[in-house]
């Protein structure tokens, strides 16, 4: 058999798999040369407010990609049960992604304006208050513990250098945007939503007080998520994308 040398030559037999290895990496790398970007920007896609960007590094923090998600595969049953698959571009923002290769708890990637913020911060202080059969632990220290606000504007420099397009402006005004979305009303949300179109806003801990607290942070971030790509006419064939 023309195979024989392979299978009685292991020095033969691992040259053949570094070759065999080698065309097959040439063939899927080499035309990510002739594109521009291996991601397409959609319609609707913006950088995260100070606000939801401080409640996503929270969401790291605490490990909640150990049990969810953000990413709704193609298969049938997860779109009947998430939405719209997820697309590359809605994490296109994210450093690092937030996909997943497990699920304790529901996938998260549209949980976005699922629940009232009520909702969402009543379940992260205490799951089984709304989910009795949630093994969820609560995070109730989270809407105690303000804000810590004073590298806000660094981090958007620094996630700039790796390509979230903040702008000057966006840079300059981190620290006001940050806490006008928490207000209900007023110039300062309006030049937030200005700059964040789909940015909601309010006391998302259902808390009194003008100090953002990492509870109000982290359910901003949530009820971003899945948000900002109208789904109901997205049209993969490329009518959204720009």
């Amino acid at each position: 058999m023309k195979h024989d040398v392979f299978e009685k030559n292991s020095i033969v037999l691992l040259v053949g798999i570094l070759v065999a290895v080698s065309i097959g990496g040439l063939v899927q790398i080499a035309p990510l040369f002739w594109i521009d970007s291996t991601i397409e920007k959609v319609k609707g896609m913006r950088p995260y407010t100070p606000l939801e960007q401080a409640g996503r590094d929270i969401y790291v923090r605490e490990g909640c990609y150990g049990c969810h998600s953000q990413m709704v595969r193609t298969l049938r049953d997860e779109v009947e049960r998430y939405g719209h698959y997820s697309l590359a571009a809605e994490s296109m923002y994210d450093h690092p992604f937030q996909w997943g290769s497990k699920r304790t708890g529901p996938d998260l990637a549209r949980v976005g304006g699922k629940y009232s913020d009520q909702w969402q911060a009543e379940h992260m202080i205490n799951p089984r208050s709304l989910v009795p059969e949630s093994i969820m632990p609560g995070y109730p220290w989270l809407a105690t513990t303000k804000l810590d606000t004073t590298d806000v504007k660094q981090k958007l420099k620094t996630l700039r250098m790796v390509g979230v397009p903040y702008t000057d402006e966006m840079i300059e005004k981190a620290e006001e945007d940050l806490r006008a979305q928490i207000l209900v009303e007023g110039r300062a949300v309006r030049d937030l939503k200005k700059r964040y179109p789909k940015a909601r806003n309010g006391k998302f801990d259902q808390r009194p007080g003008t100090d953002p607290s990492e509870l109000d942070a982290l359910v901003a971030y949530l009820q971003i998520l899945g948000q900002l790509v109208d789904f109901t006419t997205f049209d993969a064939a490329g009518p959204n994308l720009r």
